[in-house]
């Protein structure tokens, strides 16, 4: 099953490892995550478009490969990257290995790998452009991974997007009505807001005036992959966002957070090698109550903000903005990913707020 496999980085280190999924060469931005868990939601996770995806935590696939822990319908990172990935999971749901579920979809990894050396080195060089190939192709992908474009230099959000509308049935026929402009959309941020609202997925690239005519409670402005200042994202999500501004309450997470910081006249920036794990610590500026929070993300709002947003909550690690909300109008967003778990309950009061601002905003109708 296994072969040689070699993963090489644009500063030149080479790495040898073995092959398991599918066969073949793959070219991305290599980046880490920290999670001792959560393997199968990180590879199925949008955000990943474009990314090598490498767990530090050294044994993968342990529990193996379950039929309901999907954060979309396939994986989406580019490739896997791994310490040691294990040929026999022990858990009662387990329906397959890693390795047939990286097969299955036609994905490549490498284990091998000595991830923690690798996770030092992305922290001092920042994060690489890097591929994964046989034996004897090192000079030439080197030459590849050097010259190539980063993905985020794509629109990488258009990619994995919804192309056209899908609704998930509500609780009851009282609910709340909720619209998630998708960006690439997590499956658990759809089962939490389904929990109390009929949920209209759309794409990313709708006019305000296209959700408005749905008559919504609410908008939730989605994670997804790659730049917020994209071209293509200010043109349409940016846009529409400031649109929707004060006529119906909207939320974002993760790069709906950055979506809205560039809505009213912010700035973004990349950060060295990002936040990617299950224990990102928050501070609320206000109280100083630091929670415990799941986190995906490549960029980052810059902390100059404009007037109408008010800081409400840092990232204690390095003091990038965490939650912004805006001083009048029932808008707010969080960097982090409540749906996620962390803590485990910490930040799952977040949809709690999205929901009290919706029904306060209906009350007021």
């Amino acid at each position: 099953m296994e072969n040689e496999r070699v993963l090489v980085l644009e500063d030149g280190t080479i790495v040898r490892g073995h092959g398991f999924g599918a066969e073949g060469s793959v070219f991305g931005e290599l980046v880490f995550n920290t999670g001792m868990t959560g393997y199968q939601e990180a590879l199925t996770d949008p955000s990943y478009n474009g990314q090598i995806l490498m767990m530090t935590y050294p044994l993968i696939g342990n529990y193996g490969v379950n039929a309901h822990d999907f954060e979309s319908s396939k994986i989406q990172a580019e490739a896997f990257v791994v310490r040691e990935h294990c040929l026999r999971p022990s858990h009662r749901d387990s329906i397959k290995t890693i390795h047939e579920f990286l097969k299955e979809h036609n994905i490549i990894g490498i284990s091998g790998v000595d991830t923690r050396s690798l996770t030092k080195r992305t922290r001092v060089m920042g994060t690489m452009r890097a591929g994964i190939v046989d034996p004897g192709e090192e000079e030439r992908t080197l030459e590849k991974v050097k010259s190539m474009p980063f993905p985020d230099a794509g629109n990488l959000a258009g990619e994995v997007a919804t192309q056209k509308p899908v609704t998930y049935a509500p609780p009851d026929g009282s609910s709340p009505f909720v619209v998630v402009l998708d960006c690439g959309v997590k499956m658990s941020i759809i089962r939490n807001l389904n929990q109390f609202a009929s949920v209209l997925q759309v794409p990313y690239s709708w006019k305000a005036s296209e959700i408005l005519e749905k008559k919504p409670h609410g908008v939730l402005i989605s994670n997804g992959p790659g730049d917020p200042a994209h071209p293509e994202l200010m043109r349409t999500v940016v846009r529409t966002a400031k649109e929707l501004a004060g006529k119906v309450p909207v939320m974002g997470i993760c790069l709906g957070h950055q979506i809205m910081g560039l809505a009213f006249g912010g700035k973004t920036f990349k950060l060295k090698f990002g936040h990617r794990g299950a224990n990102q610590p928050v501070r609320d500026v206000n109280t100083g109550k630091v929670c415990i929070t799941s986190q995906n993300h490549g960029f980052a709002v810059h902390p100059d903000l404009p007037s109408e947003l008010r800081l409400m909550e840092t990232n204690v690690n390095d003091g990038t903005v965490e939650a912004l909300e805006h001083r009048e109008l029932p808008m707010f967003s969080v960097q982090y990913h409540p749906e996620a778990s962390p803590g485990p309950h910490d930040a799952r009061h977040i949809f709690g707020k999205f929901r009290e601002m919706i029904e306060k905003h209906r009350g007021g109708r």
